[in-house]
């Protein structure tokens, strides 16, 4: 799969087309191009031009046109070019007839996405969410990516000795084992989402509710759960910094804990390979307990990525969650009422301004009635501690006449032990 080549600075065209034709999340526009523009910064590459081209259906063979594909070629040569990039999803046979008519590499969107995810995936299962991704999106590419190598490598005559076979191409041999790369991948994948099924589950049994922070990228996820939390989970001013999920733990009250989760963020036009990938991961925002939608309030798009976000939530089933609106960047917002209303906070994680309203809407949402008490066990009976360290919240045990425990717990496991509560500390 062709790639932004590391250690060395890419210098790509990029072009866009806008078609009356296409649906209106198909096309280019200024703020796509814009955004592409910063998806090639990420990967390290330097944009050179931007052609954003109009027209009523695109071309079948080339996409934008064959005098459009003649001036962005003349284009490549004077800027001298090694690369052109497209914001608009490109046919396996499109990408094949532009590399050959520009003489330089062509990605598309998607290519160029799935390169970041390539270099950012730090944690195995990252890795194979993203691996998987590439070698779905490969896989009908062959033809023109690798068209020296469509050759039979054994159809008889006077074919090298070694070579004779039943004449299956090289290209028949590679896509062989491509699929079946692929099917190791998704059985990987498969074993990581029973894993995860099996931790969801006991933390179902403990009762601990989860929060899922998810948004579109750079709206400031990882900046807000360091926050909360007190985590120093690398958080920069750039696209898809964070790929692989992290957990941390938020004390809302002395009755309520809960997980939060950093989900990688969303983008306009996100490979499907790349949405199917990485669902092992994204199928927890439909067994949350809550989603944080963070949007970035001083992006004047603000609306168009919450669209792309909300689009994503229902696609991975997750629209029935219940779900709190969190305006991050209101430091910077530039309009005259900062958003608010019901299941609507405006916060700004960098300063720290919302964050105890956050905290109070969240325990809201999930304070599940727990309660402190303190509990007088006989020794006999000493098993109960163990269970209270896994069910509950142990806040201290002291050892004298009986096993004196305070611990914080739900109503359920309070029914289990209430016989242990004396009257005089009700």
């Amino acid at each position: 799969m062709a790639e932004i080549t590391e250690g060395e600075v890419n210098r790509a065209v990029l072009v866009g087309l806008s078609a009356g034709s296409l649906r209106r999340e198909e096309n280019a526009t200024d703020e796509s191009m814009e955004e592409l523009r910063a998806l090639l910064e990420t990967a390290e590459g330097e944009c050179l031009a931007i052609v954003l081209q109009k027209k009523d259906t695109p071309e079948a063979r080339t996409f934008i046109g064959e005098g459009k594909v003649q001036e962005v070629k003349e284009l490549v040569q004077t800027l001298e070019a090694d690369m052109v990039i497209f914001d608009n999803s490109l046919s396996p046979s499109q990408q094949r007839v532009l590399t050959e008519e520009l003489g330089v590499t062509v990605l598309d969107r998607a290519a160029l996405i799935l390169d970041i995810f390539a270099r950012r995936a730090k944690t195995s299962e990252g890795r194979l969410q993203v691996e998987l991704a590439q070698y779905q999106y490969l896989l009908p590419r062959l033809t023109g990516m690798w068209g020296h190598l469509v050759r039979q490598t054994a159809s008889g005559g006077k074919s090298p000795i070694g070579t004779r076979g039943p004449g299956e191409t090289q290209l028949e041999t590679d896509r062989r084992h491509i699929r079946r790369k692929i099917a190791k991948l998704q059985e990987e994948l498969e074993q990581v989402r029973r894993v995860r099924g099996t931790q969801r589950q006991r933390r179902e049994k403990n009762e601990v509710p989860v929060v899922a922070l998810v948004g579109y990228t750079n709206a400031g996820k990882s900046t807000l759960l360091n926050a909360l939390t007190g985590s120093d989970i690398p958080a920069n001013d750039r696209l898809f910094d964070t790929l692989d999920t992290t957990t941390r733990t938020l004390e809302i009250s002395d009755t309520c804990t809960v997980l939060l989760s950093d989900t990688v963020g969303f983008i306009r036009k996100l490979p499907h390979h790349l949405v199917e990938a990485f669902k092992a991961t994204l199928e927890e925002l439909a067994f949350a307990d809550l989603l944080l939608h963070v949007i970035d309030a001083s992006n004047p798009m603000w609306r168009e990525q919450a669209e792309v976000v909300e689009s994503l939530i229902t696609e991975l089933d997750a629209a029935q969650t219940p779900r709190v609106d969190v305006f991050n960047k209101c430091d910077r917002y530039t309009g005259d009422i900062t958003p608010h209303g019901e299941n609507i906070v405006s916060i700004s994680a960098k300063t720290g301004q919302g964050l105890d309203t956050l905290r109070d809407v969240i325990g809201q949402h999930l304070d599940r009635g727990a309660a402190q008490v303190t509990l007088h066990i006989p020794y006999e009976q000493g098993g109960l501690v163990d269970m209270l360290y896994r069910e509950a919240k142990v806040q201290s045990v002291a050892f004298a006449d009986e096993i004196e425990v305070v611990v914080t717990c739900t109503s359920k496991i309070l029914g289990q032990v209430s016989e242990f509560i004396r009257r005089d500390d009700i």
